[in-house]
């Protein structure tokens, strides 16, 4: 038995072109709901009112992809960036060493988690501490290195800021060492990408910190939160953060095939989704990026 042929002319079937399209274009985003199918057809809706973005080619400068770049977030921890950055700064004056011992003060013992649990007159070596920093993030760490260096915290947080102006961070403000929660610690994905980048080219012989998944302590392995590290070819570091204003930060550095990509994303619903969205979004914007 043959089918019946259809008695739909040839224009009436044309005629419904524009609408078939349509649905199928509806039908395609809806079967393939990626950061990378959204991009690359329609503009992107952010996931939250929070999430800001950006991703910036670490050779040139250039912005490859942005999403309320400049829109005021907060930090949570990647504020640890900068104390590192000062630890650095003062390791390149000399006026510390890897081996220098950091004191605990009981205010620092006392700073919630996440943290090492350090105890009052404690101390923890410089080199432990930027591992600390680095993968742990821990908040008594971060508060004694802001003792040590500058007497107090807020005087810390005052030089932090200071140094991220001269950064051309203008719209980024520290309250603290840490990233716990300050209305007044605000920051922009842009100014992020800038630290991001900073850290990279100025300080080569310790920004690696910035890589490690995980670090030993008093006979413990001791985990990070960094997960992006072991998902993309050629990722070297740099950091996460959470609070519950924050939303889940992530900045994320790519060198592969002489081509390097510094991602931010500030405000994502979950670290999975954060990760997974970092992801896409270094996958589809490092083969835009120049040649070193």
């Amino acid at each position: 038995m043959f089918m019946k042929r259809s008695s739909v002319s040839a224009p009436s079937v044309l005629s419904r072109l524009p609408v078939l399209c349509a649905m199928l274009a509806a039908l395609t985003l809806v079967s393939a709901c990626t950061t990378t199918s959204v991009l690359n057809t329609a503009p992107f809706v952010p996931p939250s009112a929070r999430y800001a973005a950006i991703v910036v080619d670490g050779n040139s400068g250039r912005v490859l992809h942005s999403t309320r770049p400049d829109a005021i977030r907060f930090p949570a921890s990647l504020t640890k960036m900068m104390t590192m950055l000062m630890l650095f700064e003062a390791l390149d004056r000399g006026q510390i060493s890897k081996s220098t011992l950091i004191p605990v003060s009981s205010r620092a013992a006392r700073q919630p988690a996440s943290k090492l649990w350090l105890k009052d007159g404690s101390s923890i070596t410089v080199d432990k501490a930027l591992q600390a920093l680095a993968v742990k993030s821990a908040n008594d760490v971060a508060y004694a290195v802001a003792e040590f260096l500058a007497g107090s915290e807020a005087a810390f947080a005052r030089r932090m800021t200071a140094k991220a102006r001269s950064f051309g961070m203008k719209s980024t403000t520290f309250r603290n060492a840490s990233g716990l929660p300050d209305k007044r610690q605000v920051t922009t994905a842009r100014d992020m990408a800038k630290l991001g980048i900073i850290l990279r080219k100025r300080y080569p012989q310790h920004y690696h910190y910035f890589g490690r998944r995980s670090f030993a302590f008093r006979g413990k392995t001791i985990r990070g939160h960094n997960k992006v590290l072991g998902k993309v070819r050629g990722a070297d570091g740099i950091k996460t953060g959470y609070t519950r204003a924050s939303g889940f930060n992530l900045v994320t550095s790519v060198r592969a095939r002489g081509k390097s990509v510094v991602g931010v994303i500030l405000g994502e619903n979950s670290g999975k989704s954060r990760d997974r969205h970092m992801v896409l979004l270094i996958n589809r914007f490092l083969p835009s990026a120049g040649p070193r």
